[in-house]
């Protein structure tokens, strides 16, 4: 059973091991915290061991739908907001044709996503393009009354049913929201939607892996199983193992934390393959709300090589030295393109004739790597053997756990969001909701 690997022969220049093998004590308390629920947000650690926790039933149940809804749809939509919605499209991305929008004879619904931004000119295309395409909708919301899933659910419900007529509309949309209270859950019962239940101890940032995740997945037809049995792997590996030496995550979060502690407050998660952007997406908001709070927190970024290197790379190599990189590093490609041989050689290519393009961006990597390091640049590395549906479902378990594991080092609650609702309640007053007299009143004194 091969597993992803973590790498810090480039960390060690910068922070000794036996510094971070030092944080041995830190990093065993935070995991007793995890796995015994003393720590803070105790309520929310129903993903520790949701990987095994998927029964038969429940994946056959999930395939069942999917089934349903790829015979009638071209497009599967998908309506949610932050870990509503970027779970899904990390995996989505990562295990799809880079062109598949534009394939001829597809045999599995294009997956689009709906609700996770209030861009009046996207909702206005989405629709004159479901004008054309026959289409289902997987909702995704707690409560139902989340801004702007619930605006394009409104929305793409009307469009749906003066399509195709409210019985058959009721056949092609699914509900994935709370179990037994909240807006969306009445409208489903009533409608009579299928339905699955978001899991009350599994926040929004870690639900992947829950009917949030799973249910589009499998409608757009991909390896459910595959990312599950992944995440499985990786539980098993590490959730309940302590030591840095057997434990990968528990390293990574001790290095991220030790990097931290001498000034690097800014972590970059790089990649060289096109299809890792919104795997880093995902990733920052993990980080991004677990960690970012009480004045604490590594902020997390994101980088597209070697695109980026064309943009950001400047910075990263000579800029302030307050960030430290982690490398997303692919062993095996699916595919195989050589650089071919140019009689006239214009553009001095032919030394690369015969090699393949892969081959190239490894050199790439390496070299910035080693560019950046010599810069002042820390830089980890985690090598995930192939982008398949398996190693993408241990590299999420991993990120997850070491999130859980970096947060209590940090003193923080890894699992809740009250920054949030911050910018809701200005948005809410300005909007003048009923409800928000007083603030409405103060805002618009304040502007």
């Amino acid at each position: 059973m091969e597993m992803i690997k973590l790498d810090l022969k480039n960390v060690y220049d910068f922070i000794p091991e036996q510094e971070i093998r030092g944080m041995q004590q830190e990093v065993s308390e935070s995991m007793h915290k995890l796995n015994a629920g003393t720590g803070a947000g105790n309520d929310y650690l129903g993903w520790l061991n949701l990987p095994s926790s998927i029964s038969e039933e429940d994946f056959n149940a999930i395939e069942k739908t999917a089934r349903r809804l790829r015979k009638t749809s071209e497009i599967v939509v998908v309506i949610g907001i932050g870990g509503s919605y970027l779970g899904a499209k990390a995996v989505n991305d990562a295990l799809s044709d880079n062109f598949a929008t534009w394939r001829k004879n597809r045999k599995n619904p294009l997956m689009i996503f709906a609700g996770h931004n209030i861009d009046e000119d996207y909702m206005h295309e989405l629709i004159r393009l479901l004008d054309d395409c026959t289409y289902s909708i997987v909702v995704i919301s707690k409560s139902g009354t989340t801004t702007e899933p619930a605006i394009a659910f409104r929305i793409l419900r009307e469009h749906l049913v003066g399509k195709i007529g409210t019985e058959k509309a009721c056949e092609r949309i699914v509900a994935i929201t709370d179990g037994s209270k909240g807006a969306l859950r009445k409208l489903a019962d009533q409608e009579g939607y299928e339905s699955y239940v978001i899991p009350d101890d599994v926040g929004g940032r870690f639900s992947v892996l829950t009917p949030v995740g799973l249910v589009p997945l499998a409608v757009a037809g991909f390896d459910i199983r595959g990312l599950v049995a992944g995440a499985v792997e990786m539980e098993q590996a590490a959730r309940t193992e302590p030591s840095m030496d057997k434990n990968p995550a528990a390293l990574y979060a001790a290095t991220r934390n030790a990097l931290y502690r001498k000034g690097k407050k800014i972590e970059i998660l790089v990649n060289y393959h096109s299809k890792l952007h919104y795997v880093a997406e995902w990733w920052k908001q993990l980080y991004g709300e677990s960690e970012g709070k009480d004045g604490k927190g590594i902020f997390p970024a994101a980088v597209d090589n070697s695109s980026d290197l064309h943009s950001m790379g400047q910075y990263i190599q000579e800029g302030e030295r307050i960030l430290f990189e982690t490398v997303l590093s692919i062993g095996e490609t699916d595919n195989e393109m050589v650089v071919p041989k140019d009689e006239d050689n214009l553009d001095g290519l032919n030394y690369l004739s015969g090699k393949k393009i892969d081959d190239v961006n490894k050199m790439a990597e390496l070299g910035t790597t080693l560019a950046h390091v010599d810069g002042g640049v820390p830089n980890l590395r985690i090598v995930v053997p192939q982008l398949n549906a398996r190693y993408l479902g241990q590299l999420m378990y991993f990120f997850e756990l070491a999130c859980g594991i970096s947060g209590y080092m940090l003193e923080v609650n890894p699992f809740n969001q009250p920054g949030v609702e911050a910018y809701k309640k200005n948005m809410f007053a300005l909007l003048e909701k009923p409800g928000f007299e007083a603030e409405t009143r103060k805002i618009k004194d304040r502007i």
